[in-house]
């Protein structure tokens, strides 16, 4: 097949890591080719490089017969690629239409140009299944749908070679074989596409090809009717890696108790006379697209949002409302589903993002000052027993990969042994590897007595650590069922409003 990109011994250092190393790779017209690799293991400065965004060290990209200028974002945009990035490119203060269509239109026909984007826009928005509403500020709006949006900017723009990664991140499971399925038949016509995922059965099925990263170099490359979901977790980290199993075990008595709960956080889908209990020792999963009352639910029980009806009852006590600092004190834990913006400070260190939420404890702090030294023993426990690469307690924790800064995070809370954990999609953007750890994490603290209310919006997530399961659509959670009676096509199901008495 005709090669239409290829990166040729692109190597990038950060000051005395490698992120990449020696790198080269052909893309064929046509294809769709999937990049593995452990959290670090250097795939998005790989496809950054590749966009314009950094800099190469040595090597360089060509497209298309033409080498492209290292660090020309624009030139790779006029050379026909398009990128959905890992983390969001988006303007929040704009539309969702405004950051489509940013720099593509003429300032003079502003009008016309924008209707026509409108048509073009709702087309492909009906067309890959991805509605999100045109004139919303994008600050207003969840992580799933930012996502989607995300989506659309690259397709806006006539790409030949789209580079996604984690494109089905936010998306059910019905609706991702039907996204692949469209990608398959625009790369039938011509297009392009790299994708980084951490979703082998993803891989195995949709790609035509497969290439393995570890450590910045390519270690291996696959066709998936030559290779399995084992083989390759196993080439991502370097060793043997199986999925811890849940075990049955008797649960304990009630935790949290929600009844006929309504809540209308600002900016955030409401929630409408939800119910569920959380008991110690089970995880109860709740399984839904994204933007459908999630992000309401976990500030809920952080103490973000007030209830406006129902009743609510915590550790045996009924609670009018729950306070951030109330949550802390009393044992709840929380994983934010949105690491950048809600779970860390970027220009923060480490050890000072570990004790954010606990710098009232009399450990780290004394007489209203921070105290340092346990601060960085925490971090370092956290480093050490959550395995989080490519930081030390004393460097920002913006330098972290997306990965490892997710990692340091749920380490934050589990380590603080709490008695009830609150876990927003607690291994978004990990790798096999990682998963298996933060799975073993968490079914540790169920076997502890821990009650954890799961929020995810992957399904293996779900169905293999969750004890009974809910979907939550439209701010609605449906009756609660055992994890026993779920597969992949009936939470599919359940997340598109399709249960019993719906």
């Amino acid at each position: 097949m005709t090669v239409v990109l290829r990166v040729e011994g692109i190597t990038k250092r950060f000051g005395g890591l490698v992120a990449n190393d020696d790198v080269t790779l052909d893309l064929h017209q046509g294809e769709l080719l999937a990049l593995l690799g452990e959290n670090g293991a250097g795939k998005t400065t790989l496809m950054n490089i590749l966009f314009g965004h950094v800099v190469p060290d040595t090597g360089r990209v060509v497209a298309f017969g033409q080498a492209l200028p290292p660090g020309k974002p624009r030139a790779a945009i006029a050379a026909g690629i398009g990128m959905v990035h890992q983390h969001f490119a988006l303007a929040a203060n704009l539309t969702v239409l405004e950051n489509i269509t940013a720099g593509t239109q003429s300032l003079t026909r502003w009008r016309a140009d924008a209707s026509r984007a409108r048509r073009k826009l709702t087309e492909l928005a009906q067309r890959f299944g991805l509605i999100v509403a045109l004139d919303a500020r994008v600050g207003d709006l969840s992580v799933g749908e930012r996502q989607r949006v995300e989506i659309l900017k690259a397709l806006y723009r006539d790409t030949r070679i789209l580079i996604l990664d984690e494109p089905t991140a936010v998306l059910t499971y019905q609706e991702s074989q039907q996204f692949y399925a469209i990608l398959r038949s625009m790369a039938t016509k011509g297009l392009s596409l790299i994708f980084i995922s951490h979703r082998l059965p993803e891989v195995m099925e949709s790609s035509d090809r497969v290439i393995v990263l570890r450590g910045g170099r390519v270690v291996a490359e696959r066709r998936p009717a030559e290779t399995s979901r084992d083989e390759l977790a196993e080439l991502m980290v370097g060793r043997r890696v199986a999925r811890p199993r849940r075990e049955s075990q008797p649960s304990g008595p009630v935790l949290l108790d929600a009844e006929e709960i309504d809540a209308a956080p600002k900016r955030h889908m409401k929630l409408t006379a939800v119910s569920f209990h959380v008991r110690a020792g089970e995880i109860l999963g709740i399984v839904g697209v994204s933007g459908n009352g999630q992000t309401a639910l976990a500030q809920l029980l952080s103490g973000q949002c007030a209830p406006l009806a129902g009743r609510l009852t915590l550790f045996g006590a009924h609670c009018p409302r729950l306070w951030p600092r109330s949550c802390v004190a009393s044992g709840i834990g929380r994983v934010p589903e949105d690491r950048n913006n809600g779970g860390a400070i970027g220009e923060m260190a480490l050890w000072e993002n570990a004790v954010l939420e606990r710098v009232r404890e009399r450990r780290f702090s004394i007489a209203g000052l921070v105290r340092k030294r346990p601060g960085l023993a925490f971090a370092a426990e956290i480093i050490s027993r959550f395995d989080v690469r490519g930081g030390t307690p004393t460097s920002e924790i913006r330098l972290l990969s997306g990965g490892n800064m997710q990692k340091f995070i749920v380490g934050r809370s589990l380590a603080t042994a709490p008695r009830l954990l609150v876990a927003a999609q607690p291994t978004r953007g990990l790798d096999e590897g990682a998963v298996a750890a933060i799975h073993e994490h968490i079914l540790a603290a169920r076997r502890a007595g821990i009650g954890i209310l799961l929020i995810s919006e992957d399904l293996d997530d779900i169905l293999q650590l969750a004890d009974r399961v809910q979907a939550i659509v439209a701010g609605r959670l449906s009756p609660d069922i055992p994890v026993t009676a779920a597969d992949p096509r009936r939470l599919g199901l359940m997340m598109a409003g399709v249960w019993d008495g719906a």
